[in-house]
């Protein structure tokens, strides 16, 4: 069994809307997209993964 390759043209005022395809997804199913891309970009980017910058912890006073 071998896949074959998809590949549709469109015209620049007739591509379909990526927001019904968002919308059929279920919020986990988005945000870990989202996280993928931010990883990918940081790959990419600063070709390391994102980390915290700095580490703040909050003091009460009196």
């Amino acid at each position: 069994m071998s896949i074959s390759k998809v590949i549709k043209k469109y015209k620049i005022n007739e591509q379909p809307n990526d927001f019904i395809f968002w919308q059929s997804k279920t919020i986990e199913e988005r945000l870990d997209a989202l996280e993928q891309i931010r990883k990918e970009y940081n790959l990419w980017r600063y070709n390391a993964e994102q980390r915290f910058q700095k580490v703040y912890r909050i003091i009460k006073r009196a």
